[in-house]
């Protein structure tokens, strides 16, 4: 493995200037950082991640927290691009990421505990049961920590503007007349929590009233439950014209309930979805969503870290929200607004 020192000589120049080239100080001039980073790639140099971690008191290593209840794991696509666009940045950077568990070689461990045994620099916690009291000191332990979608004090956050969102979702609605609408809403979270209070307050600006029987909680990604909801629903004698669901996966369900059902979409029955996850524009028709700007979060919540982790005197905590896209697909009719 070819070091410093050899680069150094082969350039005619210092250690230290080497050093500050490859980790591009400005004090010295860009021609000569420009050559000794030339002779750095030809020669295939990589830093040394010990003696890098030795001087700067960093091991260059981000921690992530993903625990979902569901088990749904990543093959949960919202969450799964997160994790991407967390890992990406953080490479980039010249991080690498571990994930934090409760168990290490079959030893059961605090998420804190295991952060500080893999010497992680900082933690994003991207999926979690944020009131759970493991999850609360991890944020409380002295390191770095952005969390998604939930705000502790004193701690940065990324949220999606689910209060944006879903305003745009029944302002859609209503401007394709929709007046009976259906709601199911997830389980009781900050991001549930943002959308309902969006939803009523939408619905009292439009002076849209919404019978709360059609307001109903289905957990995220509970396809079973969606169906009997939708089922429940579409039974009724004054049946809603629109059904807003909790996620687009559900939101899949319901559109197979609703044609096993014997109704169509969207010209009897018209859903909406939230999200934007691929799979729901591969459908026929395309779902019309609201797509979160997923890889805008993972990569906010990553850079923030990262500044954390660098500057940790001047690094200031703050909430990052970003804005979704409504996508006007085909699952969302047009029609009389008096019907």
């Amino acid at each position: 493995m070819v070091s410093m020192k050899e680069i150094a000589a082969m350039c005619h120049v210092s250690v230290a200037t080497v050093s500050k080239a490859l980790n591009n100080h400005t004090d010295i001039s860009a021609e000569t950082r420009a050559m000794i980073q030339k002779k750095a790639d030809e020669l295939g140099y990589v830093p040394n991640p010990a003696a890098r971690a030795l001087k700067t008191q960093t091991t260059y290593n981000i921690g992530v927290l993903f625990y979902d209840e569901a088990h749904t794991g990543l093959t949960h696509e919202f969450f799964a691009s997160i994790l991407e666009a967390v890992k990406e940045t953080a490479e980039i950077s010249g991080y690498d990421i571990t994930f934090i568990s409760h168990f290490v070689g079959g030893k059961r461990m605090s998420y804190a505990e295991h952060s500080r045994y893999r010497r992680v620099d900082g933690v994003v916690i991207v999926c979690a049961n944020f009131e759970d009291p493991e999850v609360i000191q991890l944020v409380r332990c002295g390191l770095p920590v952005v969390t998604i979608d939930y705000t502790f004090d004193n701690c940065s956050a990324v949220m999606s503007d689910n209060v944006r969102g879903m305003r745009d979702v029944v302002r859609q609605a209503y401007a394709c007349g929709h007046r009976r609408i259906a709601f199911l809403h997830g389980a009781q979270s900050s991001v549930t929590g943002a959308r309902m209070a969006s939803f009523y307050r939408t619905c009292e600006e439009l002076g849209l009233l919404v019978p709360e029987e059609n307001i109903l909680e289905c957990d995220y990604h509970d396809t079973d439950l969606a169906e009997e909801l939708t089922r429940s629903l579409l039974a009724r004698r004054s049946r809603p014209t629109c059904i807003i669901y909790p996620d687009d996966v559900t939101a899949i369900s319901g559109i197979s309930t609703i044609r096993d059902m014997g109704f169509r979409v969207p010209d009897d029955v018209s859903v909406v979805g939230y999200d934007g996850i691929a799979f729901g524009q591969s459908i026929h028709p395309k779902l019309t969503t609201l797509k979160q700007d997923v890889v805008t979060m993972g990569s906010a919540a990553a850079r923030d870290l990262i500044d954390q982790i660098e500057h940790p005197k001047s690094a200031i905590k703050k909430i990052t929200t970003v804005p979704g896209m409504l996508i006007e697909g085909g699952t969302l009719a047009k029609i009389s607004a008096s019907v």
